[in-house]
């Protein structure tokens, strides 16, 4: 057997690896709320966030689960909060809603940070309020 056909035969019987991932899924989540802070500047980051978020949710363990979980309740309601409150700022009311929205979505992103880089979960991920 020559040597070229050798070395491709071994190749060929060697079990197959597994790869480790590039990212840890913790720091998966972890930029997913870097994101949403970026959000506040522009909406993109947050709408690459909560994509990010819907792809993970389903495939990872219970502790990020909650923080994927968490990470898509916090943007539908925040663009809840954001459309109500923008709509409202014509009779003033919408100003309130808005500084609520800011301070909402900033406690929940600080929470969500903390928790996370602390291995525990949200403790109540689908929360309207700060989990």
């Amino acid at each position: 057997m020559s040597s070229a056909s050798a070395g491709t035969y071994s190749a060929m019987t060697l079990p197959s690896e597994t790869r480790e991932p590039i990212i840890s899924d913790s720091s998966v989540a972890l930029i997913v709320y870097v994101l949403y802070c970026a959000g506040y500047f522009t909406a993109i980051p947050a709408l690459i966030g909560v994509i990010i978020a819907h792809a993970k949710v389903d495939d990872t363990d219970p502790v990020l689960s909650s923080h994927y979980q968490f990470q898509i309740r916090t943007f539908w309601v925040g663009l809840l909060y954001l459309v109500i409150g923008t709509l409202l700022c014509i009779i003033v009311i919408g100003i309130p809603i808005l500084i609520w929205w800011f301070f909402w979505s900033l406690i929940r992103i600080i929470k969500g940070i903390v928790r996370i880089n602390e291995h525990k979960p949200i403790a109540s991920p689908t929360s309207w309020l700060f989990g």
